[in-house]
């Protein structure tokens, strides 16, 4: 592994490894090399939220960057919520699910979470190495000890049908994960997802939800380029994606 250093001088003593190549989790028959802050530093909340700002995620505890030398597919996007406004298939989600009711509870395990989280991993993304988790793993994969995450529940009726994790930022909520009812197919429940996190970055009287990695080129990714305006970072910046692209 070899090191970097961050350009923002508030976590200037923060050192960076690049991971060794490894086969690309998205687009098959790539490489891909991972930037990452280094995990036995202390981070905090403060420190991602600025990482975050540079196109930093986090997975559990370790957080990173795609820096692929040959490949830029992997796009970090966040969406300007104040701007946003629904699609027709979009707004036709949020009627499809007005009668959910939403609880925030704290990023615990949960057997009733983590038997939701085994049938959407089975459902959506079988042999991807995570349709196997076990509670110990998946616990560590959504949350870590220094983040402001809160666990989401979404319930139709007493029914849980979603969960979403969100990051608590400085200057926005961030989408870690969402998991939901794989036979609820017809409700558009990763939409509806995202559409609410969006009321709730409002809310709050923040400017962004940031979404992690726009992929156009992958299924499960391309989704996040239907939510508009979005802002894309390229070359240390965020700027808006023109919206005819």
């Amino acid at each position: 592994m070899k090191s970097d250093r961050t350009r923002n001088a508030s976590v200037q003593d923060l050192a960076f490894y690049a991971s060794h190549p490894h086969a690309c989790s998205y687009l098959a028959g790539r490489e891909a090399v991972l930037l990452f802050a280094d995990p036995t530093a202390q981070m905090d909340n403060a420190g991602y939220s600025r990482l975050a700002d540079y196109g930093f995620r986090r997975s559990g505890a370790n957080v990173y960057r795609p820096s692929c030398p040959q490949c830029t597919a992997c796009i970090p996007v966040r969406l300007p919520v104040n701007d946003f406004a629904p699609r027709r298939t979009q707004a036709r989600a949020g009627r499809r699910n007005r009668d959910l009711i939403v609880h925030a509870v704290a990023p615990e395990y949960r057997d009733e979470h983590f038997r939701l989280y085994r049938r959407y991993i089975r459902a959506r993304h079988p042999g991807g190495g995570m349709d196997s988790p076990d509670p110990t793993h998946y616990l560590e994969f959504l949350r870590a000890d220094w983040s402001n995450t809160t666990f989401y529940e979404f319930r139709l009726r007493e029914r849980l049908v979603c969960v979403a994790v969100v990051d608590r930022l400085d200057h926005g909520l961030s989408a870690v994960y969402t998991f939901f009812d794989p036979d609820l197919a017809g409700r558009s429940l990763g939409t509806y997802a995202i559409l609410w996190e969006i009321e709730e970055t409002r809310r709050r009287n923040l400017p962004w939800l940031y979404l992690g990695y726009w992929i156009r080129e992958c299924d499960n990714m391309r989704y996040k380029g239907a939510f508009r305006p979005l802002e894309v970072f390229r070359q240390g910046h965020w700027i808006r994606m023109d919206q005819d692209r």
